[in-house]
């Protein structure tokens, strides 16, 4: 099979299209028809069945899809592998991180990292932990920050944090006079709280499986500066890491009367090619962690 072809078969799948992927690839629609036809051609089947002007895979093609990507994966590795013992190519990094941590602890040692290795090329993706472990498997990145309970087996994972997450209020709030927060009482609150698959409102699910508790959720937003401005004015409480409201000093926060940690970690696929460049990040960061 040429890969060249399966990359094209890979975008129409993806795009539902034969347009829209001959111009992501800037390619004429025609040439990309005539590629995924010979593909048909080599492999004697069909993999779209083509009706008025839509396209859907046949069961053939759903199971050539997911081996397609696993062979352009390992190819792009292996080109990698072979530029970087060439020398033909500069390194970089690309690695995922969710935005709590990549608001408030990661700037420093990304700034850190690029100041003594300046020719590194740094790639910065801002998402959900679910999210970026699928980032990860499907080879989008090279690194991700995940919590390491919710793990999938195909990463190998290196823990580098753990940090308790708080109850946040604004220090006016009647419960700021508590030195720890129940449960009971934090659920009985108005909640700003982040979507689903961030590790934020994974810590909230898992303590209303354990309480069965039900939550009144006010706003829901990924915008920590939103956040806190909803919580400043009193219109809910949260739970962020303390290092969110360091500088804060209009919002209190208060642990629950059972600690909640959470432990992160760096994780990456197993038996995925690691360039040099992302070694030398995670070597880094493990130094950073020792200091």
């Amino acid at each position: 099979m040429n890969l060249k072809h399966l990359r094209y078969f890979v975008k129409v799948a993806e795009l539902g299209s034969f347009t829209a992927a001959a111009e992501q690839l800037h390619l004429a629609q025609p040439a990309v028809s005539m590629a995924i036809q010979k593909l048909e051609q080599t492999l004697e089947i069909s993999l779209f069945h083509r009706h008025d002007r839509q396209i859907s895979l046949t069961d053939e093609g759903r199971e050539l899809l997911m081996h397609a990507r696993r062979v352009l994966m390992a190819a792009e590795e292996a080109e990698l592998a072979m530029q970087e013992l060439s020398g033909l190519k500069r390194g970089e990094v690309r690695i995922g991180i969710p935005g709590m941590l990549g608001s408030y602890y990661f700037p420093p040692i990304l700034m850190a990292f690029r100041h003594r290795y300046p020719d590194l090329q740094i790639s910065v993706i801002e998402a959900g932990t679910r999210k970026l472990q699928q980032m990860l498997l499907s080879g989008e990145i090279d690194i991700g920050v995940i919590v390491e309970d919710s793990a999938a087996s195909e990463l190998e994972v290196c823990p580098f944090l753990r940090e308790e997450m708080m109850v946040v209020m604004a220090d006016d709030h009647p419960l700021a006079s508590c030195e720890r927060i129940s449960p009971q009482d934090f659920f009985a609150q108005e909640l700003v709280l982040f979507k689903e698959g961030y590790f934020h409102r994974e810590v909230i699910n898992r303590l209303l499986k354990e309480t069965g508790l039900q939550p009144h959720i006010g706003f829901e937003t990924n915008l920590i500066p939103l956040i806190k401005q909803i919580v400043k004015q009193g219109f809910g409480i949260s739970t962020l890491l303390q290092m969110v409201i360091r500088d804060e000093p209009a919002l209190v926060a208060r642990p629950f009367e059972q600690p909640v940690l959470l432990d992160l970690s760096l994780a990456w696929r197993k038996g995925g090619y690691l360039s040099r460049a992302n070694r030398t990040f995670i070597e880094f960061l493990a130094d950073q962690i020792r200091q």
